[in-house]
């Protein structure tokens, strides 16, 4: 694992394993007001959390101006910020409200740009939006359509502000092992970060895929453990990757919540587990849109969660993409 990343999350102590996600903060699904935003930070904080995770995504810039408000009252050393480039933020006329799923955001738009000059303005805003003069962490976001020019323009402008002190680290934030994989064969990175894509119901990462992160000392980091929303509450209605989830993943999770019941934990505390579990999985990426999240989250990261629990959900089928067993 990369000793880059490996030192910035040790920074986080106790908690060195789980990154606050603050997509919600940027008024994802809902508006948040400020107040709440600032909460939520306060909690996180006060129960040891010290390793944040954002972009210009989030809220068209909101998600950044609030961690770095909060963030401003502490020790710069004493933190880890994560944030992101490929998205620029430009004033518009635009109705906003809603646009890609947040609420209650500034009156900007999104320019995707994976350019070298655009990867430097990007961390440049990102920098005064969160009152700071360096980056620990830079993820290029989101360059599914864009795999050629994030590999020859984005990643080389990263490393050169990684070599400049701007950046501490270097690496790509997607959905899918396979194109993190083409910048793994490609780039040279210091971590990935994967969403949604490798959890107790998905392993769209492989044997293989670890494998290639250990060989090219990559640190991984997981987003989605809860498939946004169905591994924390699988009842009607909860969704699963952003859409609801069908009545078959329903059943299935409630089969392994049950599990869950027998071995003396809960499905959520599973979830996180299942994950860290992994050897090759640094840390999990969590999002929280208010305090009780955060205290609720940082409950089933110290919960007990016996391993025998995955070996008998491995022998009936219910991890990954497996079909479910019929039962006995």
């Amino acid at each position: 694992m990369s000793s880059r990343v490996t030192d910035l999350l040790a920074r986080g102590e106790s908690r060195s394993t789980f990154v606050l996600g603050c997509a919600p903060l940027g008024g994802l699904y809902q508006a948040v007001e400020a107040s709440k935003a600032s909460e939520t930070l306060q909690t996180a904080w006060d129960h040891g959390v010290r390793i944040f995770d954002t972009a210009p995504h989030y809220g068209v810039g909101l998600s950044e101006q609030r961690l770095g408000q909060f963030l401003a009252n502490y020790p710069r050393d004493e933190f880890v910020i994560s944030t992101k480039v490929g998205r620029l933020l430009e004033a518009t006329d635009d109705d906003v409200d809603g646009v890609e799923g947040f609420y209650g955001t500034p009156q900007k738009k999104r320019v995707l740009d994976y350019s070298a000059k655009g990867t430097r303005r990007s961390i440049e805003e990102s920098c005064e939006r969160l009152q700071l003069n360096h980056i620990d962490i830079a993820l290029v976001h989101d360059p599914d359509d864009y795999l050629e020019i994030a590999a020859q323009e984005t990643i080389p402008a990263l490393l050169e502000l990684r070599d400049e002190g701007v950046v501490g680290a270097v690496g790509v934030g997607m959905n899918y092992a396979q194109k993190i994989q083409y910048f793994l064969e490609r780039t040279s990175l210091d971590c990935v970060l994967m969403a949604g894509q490798y959890s107790l119901l998905k392993s769209d990462a492989t044997p293989d895929f670890f494998a290639l992160c250990r060989e090219k000392s990559v640190s991984v980091l997981v987003g989605g453990v809860f498939n946004s929303g169905v591994l924390a509450n699988p009842v009607a209605g909860s969704t699963f990757d952003y859409r609801p989830a069908s009545q078959n993943t329903l059943s299935r999770v409630q089969r392994i919540a049950q599990l869950c019941q027998e071995f003396g934990t809960t499905l959520p505390a599973a979830a996180i587990h299942f994950v860290l579990a992994n050897p090759d999985v640094n840390a999990v990426v969590i999002g929280a849109s208010d305090a009780q999240h955060v205290i609720d989250d940082l409950k089933y990261l110290d919960a007990e969660v016996p391993s025998e629990l995955f070996e008998e959900l491995h022998r009936l089928n219910l991890l990954g993409n497996s079909s479910p067993a019929d039962p006995s």
